[in-house]
């Protein structure tokens, strides 16, 4: 019977933890900061991964303070070519400006 108890606890805990939300697990932590090309600084603090930010007005700077990887795109959208910016990085663009940025 004990042997029984056991494999239900063990099947009911397993399945708790699979049905438990990631919650922070899915954002990088940190922020992201840029100039758009009106000069206005604006940042994104703690990013959602594998969510597309649109960099309103563009970038002509931006840096990268995220614990992960920045895919920094040229098209709304998180569209078109892409530039990858590892954490810690800071970078200068012109034409074309980026538009959009994804995490992780």
């Amino acid at each position: 019977m004990r042997t029984l108890t056991r494999a239900g606890l063990a099947a009911a805990t397993a399945a708790v933890l699979a049905l438990a939300p990631a919650g922070e697990a899915l954002a990088a932590q940190g922020t992201f900061f840029y100039v758009g090309d009106n000069g206005e600084e604006l940042n994104i603090d703690d990013p959602e991964n594998g969510e597309c930010y649109l960099l309103v007005s563009g970038a002509r700077r931006a840096g990268n303070f995220t614990d992960t990887v920045a895919w920094v795109y040229a098209e709304h959208g998180c569209e078109g070519p892409v530039i990858m910016m590892t954490p810690g990085t800071m970078a200068d663009f012109y034409d074309p400006i980026p538009h959009g940025v994804m995490f992780g």
